[in-house]
């Protein structure tokens, strides 16, 4: 086990290192949720959303896991440029552990998340957010775990498949329903009956609902707590299937 943590170390840093590197990716990584925040939070503002707190309360967390979602999810296209450039094959004969392989990547990116994340939330307060510290730190744990569960299944699929051209159309068929029917923008209060209870199919709409309940102050609710169930469900699943296939395509 201190062998795999040690080389995860490794493996991260060299990560952390590479997309210090590059300031560009990681800010335009930000920019959808940005645009979403500035040109579309302020239409919400006094309109009634059916739910507890403001129009900044409801947005912003839904906000956070669409950054996630979408960041985590094409996290996988990495590992593409690896290949075509030999990377992945360099690292196949050295004894890194290959499940260290997997973890460094997912730490880099859960990292990388939170920076932005932060950023986010710092914006939405210049906008008008108010939540308490606790509440934007809980949301800040739902995202990094959504995170880690994401990206383990998107590099298992980078390694699976060979090009963008078969990675793309499969992230994008799992991320805009998921996106649509999770209520990032809008909570799914709003729909109508048959949408709304289509949604619940997703479990994306459960860690939404609990960081929105986390930037109310409402901690001991039941949807905080019913997304921390549906997070740990999907993180033991997610990185459980990620390690398995990662593993089985020889990284």
């Amino acid at each position: 086990m201190s062998h795999v943590l040690a080389d995860t170390g490794v493996i991260a840093g060299r990560y952390v290192r590479q997309t210090l590197g590059s300031r560009v990716g990681l800010l335009f990584g930000l920019l959808q949720p940005m645009l979403f925040l500035v040109l579309f939070g302020p239409l919400l503002e006094g309109v009634p959303l059916g739910g507890d707190g403001d129009s900044w309360q409801t947005l912003v967390p839904g906000l956070l896991v669409q950054l996630g979602l979408f960041s985590s999810a094409f996290a996988g296209f990495s590992i593409l440029i690896e290949k075509q450039y030999g990377v992945v094959e360099r690292m196949r004969v050295t004894p890194v552990s290959r499940l260290a392989l997997l973890l460094g990547r997912i730490v880099r990116d859960v990292l990388q998340l939170l920076v932005q994340s932060v950023l986010l939330v710092l914006v939405g307060v210049a906008f008008g957010l108010r939540a308490p510290v606790l509440g934007v730190v809980l949301g800040f744990v739902f995202v990094a775990v959504l995170a880690a569960s994401l990206a383990s299944l998107s590099y298992a699929l980078a390694m699976r498949v060979n090009s963008p051209q078969e990675f793309a159309p499969v992230v994008n068929s799992v991320n805009m329903p998921a996106m649509l029917l999770s209520g990032i923008l809008l909570p799914m209060s709003l729909a109508p009956d048959w949408l709304d209870g289509l949604s619940h199919a997703v479990p994306f709409r459960y860690l939404v609902d609990a960081v929105r309940s986390a930037f109310v102050g409402e901690y001991g609710d039941g949807p905080v707590a019913l997304g921390a169930l549906v997070a740990a469900a999907l993180a033991t699943v997610s990185l459980a299937l990620g390690t398995h296939l990662f593993r089985r395509a020889g990284a």
